[in-house]
């Protein structure tokens, strides 16, 4: 696909926009701009969508060269009080490029969107219109400066894990010990949650997720048991009771997490894998009697690339070390087969019993 020039003022973002929409209306539909940045109005822009018959339809254009996920609810009210005062009429966001996580947010806000590398989603129940399409997934024209945060990387791993394990506010010097990572990496974390809205500061600078479930699920966007980990595959000839029973009683380090660990808390269906933290697979394995497998495995053991996943541990009543619940449901959310749909029956225990596994 042919590049697409970088859109640099608002009137370039208003003019990609409306190419992407024109490129992709139905045959006989066509778009023309009923004015350009209406002045004291709020809005940047009116487009009219006519189908074929002649009916129409004006969108209220809301036009932002950046988007993030914690702009979409001043997005939405904007917009819906900008149609309330112009009847027939639907919002829409207009930017140089989104997101796949902000496209999620706006669409579940119910809000319609464009950006220049053709992604869009617009729906206009009259005269009936629905176009969705996929541009980039990544931004083309980022340039080769420090990264944009992202929840990837052993610092952030500790302080989600902090987070997510303790229901209260922080202030930075007590999640910078706790978390045991350096104030900046810290700063950075919670910098990124707040553009995400998944974080708050209070008036004195206090930390508070409003949310742990949604913390959860963004992580799990840059988390995950297999591409955070060194996976080896293994057979353990005896079963998995007798692999319990050996890691038991052992002392190499390790945690169990996936459907393996969740049965105590959420079973699912009867655990016919493991799937088990160690910082040396070779030793654990040798220890445990496991055989390597190229098919057929039913243990999987993980070198991980942070040791966050030792913290906060438990022992389970056969004596078996497993993971923390907030790591083995970010775990089965990432995790091979049914192990999403685990999660979830996972996530909804942990929702309906928060006071005993957040401290």
């Amino acid at each position: 696909m042919e590049a697409r020039p970088q859109p640099r003022t608002e009137t370039e973002v208003l003019a990609a926009g409306m190419a992407v929409l024109d490129d992709r209306l139905p045959t006989g539909w066509n778009i023309q701009s009923l004015s350009h940045r209406v002045h004291d109005a709020g809005f940047d822009a009116l487009w009219r969508v006519t189908a074929p018959d002649g009916t129409s339809a004006v969108l209220i254009v809301e036009s932002k060269h950046v988007v993030e996920r914690r702009d979409t609810a001043t997005l939405l009210h904007q917009l819906d009080a900008y149609a309330a005062e112009i009847p027939g009429s639907r919002g829409v966001v207009v930017s140089r490029y989104l997101s796949p996580p902000v496209r999620k947010r706006l669409s579940d806000a119910g809000l319609s969107y464009v950006d220049a590398t053709g992604n869009i989603h617009l729906s206009v129940p009259r005269p009936g219109l629905y176009i969705g399409d996929r541009g980039a997934d990544r931004d083309p024209w980022r340039g080769p400066g420090r990264p944009r945060g992202t929840l990837k990387g052993a610092p952030a791993a500790k302080v989600v894990r902090t987070l997510l394990d303790y229901g209260k506010s922080w202030a930075i010097r007590e999640l910078v010990d706790v978390a045991g990572v350096s104030t900046g990496s810290v700063y950075r974390v919670i910098e990124f949650l707040e553009t995400e809205n998944l974080a708050t500061r209070s008036s004195s600078g206090a930390v508070i997720v409003p949310d742990w479930v949604a913390l959860l699920r963004r992580w799990s966007e840059d988390y995950g048991f297999v591409r955070n980990s060194h996976v080896t595959r293994w057979i353990a000839p005896r079963g998995l009771s007798s692999l319990v029973q050996q890691a038991s009683g052992s002392r190499v380090e390790y945690a169990v997490t996936g459907t393996l660990a969740a049965a105590n808390w959420a079973p699912y269906a009867p655990t016919r894998s493991a799937m088990i933290y160690t910082a040396d697979a070779g030793h654990a394995a040798q220890l445990w009697d496991l055989r390597p497998a190229d098919a057929g495995a039913n243990v999987m053991l993980a070198e991980p690339e942070t040791d966050v996943v030792f913290t906060r541990t438990l022992a389970d009543a056969s004596g078996l070390t497993i993971a923390a619940p907030s790591q083995v449901a970010v775990d089965l959310m990432t995790g091979p087969g049914r192990s999403p749909s685990e999660a979830e029956e996972l996530i909804e225990w942990m929702t309906l019993n928060e006071s005993s596994w957040r401290g």
